[in-house]
């Protein structure tokens, strides 16, 4: 097992794995709201006390703050944390020319795709380093064929032989092996359908994925859902130029779909939410990659960029996800909701943001054995 790295590491490390990743969703904002006119007020990574900045001749403020578990980039108008298109006294007593460049000025779609460009230059940043790995080192393929059963296996209880050809687990299409585990690992414990093609023939069979307790190299625990089965000899496919894209951007999904049937899994309550971590499991995470090279260290900056686009997705008041749920509302409805509903609607969201924030660093203390450690010196 290798040793987890000291902290000063560990700090650098997260830094450089969050810090450009908030730059690049923030620069999605910035990026589309200069293409539609708007002016950039701030551009801040990290909240709270600027630790450095300057001010460009656009006159937008380029800030680091002290604490760098976020960012935002302030437009010119963007007076109210919903963003929605409320004049107000103040906004109305501009000058015609200068209210122009605001972000309420902009019509209901340039507005949504300001706020949607941060997620999506996050998943855009994954998809160009995936087409850089596929563009070196080619894609494994490996056939989704039965090469060996394992004794006692949740493959064995179900009654898959040696040469089956798996067609689809749980309903999804399997065009390789590696579609196999993926599907089975976030499911351990769970029922499951398979369909097969045995001798020629289809076949349907139903598993109960087997539940392993593993350790990384570095000693972090997690629980993996096993089928019980082994690949043949896996193909390493050169990935023409033209296909690229396709193949990166098939990756990303692949990821967001595990990511969205986890979250699934822990609303359901088949998936512990102990499981949830926070800044302090990615800071740790971040100093055990940055040990294993440079390689495996951006890969784990791609999955987390992945990950902070699907987050701020989701529709929760304060996050992009929030603000353009309240924009399709406006879209249909064909007026901004009430400042009301949605003052109450993001002072909710803020509520459960920080409601999840203390949860996550509790467990991730927890992880750490801080609490054990705590009740030891207290008995």
């Amino acid at each position: 097992m290798i040793e987890t790295p000291g902290i000063p590491l560990t700090i650098i490390a997260f830094l450089l794995v969050i810090g450009p990743l908030i730059f690049i969703h923030e620069l999605g904002h910035y990026f589309a709201g200069r293409i539609f006119g708007v002016k950039a007020e701030a551009f801040s990574i990290g909240f709270g006390r600027e630790l450095f900045g300057w001010t460009d001749r656009r006159g937008t403020r380029w800030r680091v703050a002290a604490l760098p578990l976020g960012g935002y980039v302030r437009f010119a108008g963007d007076m109210n944390p919903a963003s929605a298109h409320n004049p107000t006294a103040e906004w109305l007593a501009m000058p015609a020319e200068e209210r122009a460049r605001t972000f309420q000025a902009k019509p209901l779609w340039q507005r949504f795709i300001i706020v949607a460009a941060g997620p999506l230059t996050n998943f855009l940043f994954a998809i160009l380093v995936f087409m850089a790995v596929f563009a070196v080192n080619g894609q494994a393929r490996t056939p989704a064929l039965v090469a060996t059963v394992q004794a006692g296996s949740a493959a064995e209880a179900a009654g898959l032989r040696p040469g089956d050809r798996i067609t689809t687990v749980s309903g999804q299409r399997i065009e390789r092996f590696e579609d196999i585990p993926a599907i089975v690992a976030i499911r351990p414990g769970e029922r499951l359908g398979l369909e097969v093609v045995r001798d020629g023939r289809p076949l349907s069979l139903s598993a109960t994925i087997g539940v392993e307790v593993e350790r990384d190299r570095f000693g972090n625990e997690f629980r993996r859902g096993l089928l019980g089965i082994s690949p043949g000899q896996p193909v390493w496919v050169e990935v023409p130029f033209w296909r690229l894209p396709g193949a990166a951007i098939e990756q990303t999904g692949n990821i967001v779909r595990m990511m969205v049937d986890t979250l699934g899994q822990v609303i359901t309550g088949r998936r512990s939410v102990k499981e949830l971590g926070g800044p302090l499991k990615i800071a740790q995470i971040s100093g055990q990659q940055a040990t294993l090279g440079w390689f495996d260290f951006i890969l784990f900056m791609t999955m987390i960029s992945i990950n902070l686009g699907f987050i701020n997705l989701l529709p929760i008041p304060l996050l992009d996800g929030g603000h353009l749920l309240f924009y399709t509302v406006e879209g249909v409805v064909r007026r901004p909701l009430n400042p009301a509903i949605q003052e109450w609607a993001f002072r909710t969201g803020l509520a459960v943001l920080l409601a999840f924030m203390i949860f996550v660093t509790v467990n991730d203390l927890a992880s750490f054995g801080v609490w054990q450690r705590l009740a030891g010196l207290i008995g």
